[in-house]
């Protein structure tokens, strides 16, 4: 199921669009569709990522790449943390908008391919 993506959901920040953040929502939904695939996981994605949900980015792309998504208890775990994270800050200076639209997605399953992950 496609999910649709309104730019209603988002603020637009100093330093990222409302587009530059439709981007980023697209892409994580690619990468979770895939299996958390690396093909799916681009360096300028990697950058967000690692600023959002409290995570903080590894040595590199690779450290962080092989950390979260490298194993099924990782990619769990990786889950159990979004869905955890309390969304800080005005969405009009960080990604609090979108960690919260990629959060209740994930409640509701709307990115999986398949419901075999909890």
């Amino acid at each position: 199921m496609k999910s649709t993506i309104c730019e209603a959901d988002f603020v637009a920040t100093e330093w990222s669009t409302i587009e530059e953040k439709k981007k980023f929502l697209r892409q994580f939904e690619k990468f979770v569709r895939s299996g958390y695939k690396e093909t799916a996981f681009p360096k300028w994605f990697y950058q967000r990522l690692s600023m959002m949900f409290g995570f903080i980015a590894h040595y590199n792309q690779r450290g962080f790449y092989d950390k979260k998504f490298s194993e099924c208890e990782a990619r769990k775990q990786f889950k159990r943390d979004i869905l955890a994270w309390p969304c800080y800050g005005d969405p009009a200076y960080v990604y609090s908008d979108v960690e919260r639209l990629i959060q209740k997605r994930m409640r509701n399953r709307t990115m999986e391919k398949h419901h075999v992950e909890n």
